[in-house]
Parts: structure tokens; sequence; C-alpha cells
């Protein structure tokens, strides 16, 4: 079999795995990206960008709804959910073209095919091109996929995943959302939307345990206010197809009926028929690829980052990975920090997170107080109507330094890269309080939340003391 060498292999063509090949290929390395299925993986094709087109859609017709309130009239609303979906194929397809575009412009050879390693330096492909590649140095980049339960495994007819959900031409009356983690809040929130009766299944005792009890707490209030159904604490024993619907199973509760299902409960690494055996790469205990700081292996010249590396399952965090990757393969000492990665789940309203919450920040031994400004008493958001949600901030009270933040409201995918960058920087309250704000703009909620941390508000009534 033929073999051509080259400085650097890249396995997976996710934001990861594309951005690491063109900080290597930019530094005058020759590259091959090994994809075997569409560039932009997960986030570009099934992940990120359809689903944020699609709530844009949601987006639009949730003004739509509030314009009487605005004074403006409408006449009868309807919607397409077809051409939205052919909007979606049309987005995805747009950016996937100019991806391919940007990796050409980079001299980078792309090889559309299957990859295994046959040594730690040989890797055999299969696809379009057959043959082996050989690299000193070698990126492993093959992401997630959504996580399959064995009691109701996806038939991708009635029992969806977050894949095939994203291919329905038109809207089920009833669906079922099994997991109320940020994936399944998202869809629920696109559903409701347009008018589809959503129920939400989750076995913890709150959506979005992870984002901390006051993020939890604010969506509920307003998924209720929606009319999606939140029901916690059940554990779903079986989907069946019954009639026309399905029918699931619960334990200790009477059966529900939906027309669709859709299983959300998470998402599992990719990591498996790539021969990593073969080259002597160790694995976790659920499949992830162990790295160093650095984003090494066990195995010299071998490294791992995304998805695969079961950090942060989430676009930004692999493409930054990415890039500390193909630094140290250029020879830079360059080390991967996860302080302050920023998190966001485009949910109506929206929701971003970075740092820790006020009970993780606690469980660390700080001093953790927050101070937290609502919208309600913020003039840009009374002004557009946009009123539900908070921002707060979380300080260690000796020092004032910024340890976390959250926002739930309009633009909170925006306002968080503040805080990011706070977080990132080591900053303090106090830097924040001591930044002029534009005003009026939603991002003075930030330094509302300083100043209440501080126990110096200004636009609040002062702490009782």
């Amino acid at each position: 079999m033929e073999k051509k060498r080259f400085d650097v292999v890249v396995i997976g063509a996710g934001p990861g795995g594309y951005v690491a090949a063109i900080k290597a290929a930019q530094n005058g390395k020759s590259v091959a990206l090994v994809e075997k299925s569409f560039l932009g993986g997960t986030c570009l094709n099934v992940g990120c960008i359809p689903t944020k087109t699609l709530l844009a859609n949601a987006q639009v017709m949730h003004k739509i709804k509030k314009a009487e309130e605005y004074g403006i009239t409408t006449g009868p609303v309807t919607f397409d959910f077809l051409k939205m979906k052919t909007r979606k194929d049309g987005v995805v397809e747009k950016i996937r073209k100019s991806l391919g575009g940007l990796l050409q412009a980079n001299k980078i050879q792309i090889f559309n095919a299957k990859a295994e390693f046959l040594s730690p330096t040989e890797i055999k492909i299969a696809g379009e091109e057959n043959c082996i590649l050989e690299a000193e140095n070698t990126i492993i980049a093959t992401g997630s996929e959504p996580l399959d339960i064995p009691a109701f495994p996806c038939d991708h007819m009635r029992i969806l995943n977050s894949t095939s959900t994203l291919e329905l031409t038109e809207l089920p009356k009833k669906l079922a959302i099994i997991g109320g983690g940020y994936i399944g809040c998202e869809f629920a929130s696109l559903y409701a939307e347009f008018g589809v009766e959503v129920t939400i299944l989750e076995a913890l005792p709150s959506i979005l345990a992870l984002q901390g009890k006051s993020v939890g707490d604010a969506l509920t209030r307003s998924f209720k206010k929606q009319g999606i159904d939140i029901q916690t604490n059940v554990f779903v024993e079986g989907i069946e197809h019954e009639g026309e619907g399905v029918s699931i199973k619960l334990k200790d509760r009477e059966p529900l009926y939906a027309d669709l299902a859709l299983v959300a409960v998470g998402r599992k690494v990719s990591s498996k028929h790539l021969g990593l055996e073969k080259a002597g790469v160790k694995l976790g205990s659920k499949g992830e690829i162990l790295v160093n700081d650095k984003l090494e292996t066990n195995v010299p010249g071998i490294y791992a980052i995304g998805d695969v590396t079961g950090k942060f399952l989430l676009a930004h965090v692999a493409s930054h990975q990415g890039i500390i990757a193909a630094s140290n393969i250029l020879g830079q000492d360059v080390h991967m920090h996860y302080n302050a990665v920023p998190a966001v789940i485009f949910t109506e309203p929206e929701i971003a997170t970075v740092g820790m919450t006020l009970e993780e920040a606690k469980s660390e031994g700080y001093n953790a107080t927050i101070g937290q400004f609502p919208f309600q008493a913020l003039g840009k958001s009374i002004a557009t109507i946009d009123t539900d949600g908070f921002a707060e901030i979380i300080i260690d009270k000796g020092t004032g330094q910024i340890l976390g933040a959250q926002v739930v409201g309009h633009e909170a995918s925006t306002l968080i890269a503040e805080m990011a960058l706070a977080i990132h920087n080591e900053l303090t309250v106090d830097c924040v309080a001591d930044t002029i704000h534009a005003h009026p703009t939603v991002a003075e909620a930030w330094l509302e939340a300083a100043l209440i941390a501080n126990d110096a508000p200004i636009h609040m009534p002062p702490r009782r003391k």
C-alpha cells in the first residue's frame, strides 16, 4: 500500500481538528486532515450550527408574538417548518463549503476516509483514497456522539436523538424529551415556541442541575410560563411504539404518551475503531483519551483534543485545545487551563455561565458571596421588553477575586464574554465596578452585580445588615 509522509496528521475535521490543522500549516508544517464524514464535525453538521439556525427561527416567532406590546399589529402568523429545515440545511452547506476553501487555502491535504493506527507513527486510511500516512506527530480529534440507552435505543423514527431530530420536516403535537440538560432544554425551547406540547423527563431533582440552583430555578420558572411540563426525579424504564406514537414507561408512575420521544441524556466519546491499542494510547474508564495539560497522550508525538478527551464537550474548548496541541508540536511550551470556560444554552431566555457556581465555590473552601442584578431593574431591558432573567457574579469576600458568573436573559451568549475575560485574567470585582459601562446597555448588569457583590449597590436597595 502506498505511503505518504506528513509532518502532522489530524484525525477528525471538527472545530478542534481543523483549527489545529490550520495552526500547524500556517507555521510551515505539512498537514494531512482525515475526516470520515463531513468537514466541520458534529458542531457544524448536527450540533451547534443547525440547532442555532432553527432556534433563530424560534426567536423571530417569539418576538412576533410580543408585537402588540411594541404597538405593532400583525395579521395571522403562520410558519412552514419544512422551509425552516431547508434553510438550516442551506446554512450548514454554505459554512461547510467555506471551510473547505479555507483548508485548501492553507494547503492542507484532506482525506475523506476512516483512520486506523498501525503503529504510533503509521495510520491506515480507507475511503476515497486508500494509503498509509506516516507522521511523527498526530492529533486525534474524533469528537463524540449521542449516548444511546440500551433500555430504549433510538430507532430514529419515533425515538430520536439530537442528530435525527434535526431531520424532522414536520412537527409532532406532543413531544417527550428524556433528559433536562442543555441539549434537552434547547430542543424544548425550540419546539414549545412553535406550539408543540413538550414534556421534559429528568432523573435529577432539577433541570440544568450542573449549572447551579439559581440558573435551574430560573429556567424552570420560564419554561412553566411557556407551558412546558417539567417532571423531575423521574426514571424512564423503557419506550415502546404504541399506535401512532410512543408509550414511555416510568418507574412508579403512569406511562406517558407522546407522538415522538427525544432522548437527550448526554454524549459519549468516539474513540473506538481507531486502533489506539496498536499505538499504545491509554484510555480512561469512559473511553476518553487521557491527556496532560499540553494535550499529550502517554505516547510521544500523539495528541488528543476536543470531546474525545472527555474534558469539556464544547466546540470552543476543542478549538482552543487544537491551538495548544499544535503549538506544542511547533516546539512551544504552552498549557491548557479550564478555569474560565464559558458555556451557553440557547433557550428562551438564553443562559450563559463561566467559572464556578456559588455552590461550587463554597465547596472548594472559598468565602464566597454573590452579587445578583435582575434585568427587571435595567433600563435597556425595560425599553426592549426583555426583562426576564438576571446577571450574577460570585466572588471571594477576602480577595475580591471573581470566581464565576452566570447570566440568564436576553443576549446572555454575548454578555458572558466579559466575565470569561475577567476570570481568565484573575481580575477582582473592583476591576468590573471601576470600569465605565455604556448606558443604556444590558452589559450594565455586570457593573450593578459587581457593586452589589461589594455591598455598594446603586440601583438596588442596600442589603440589610
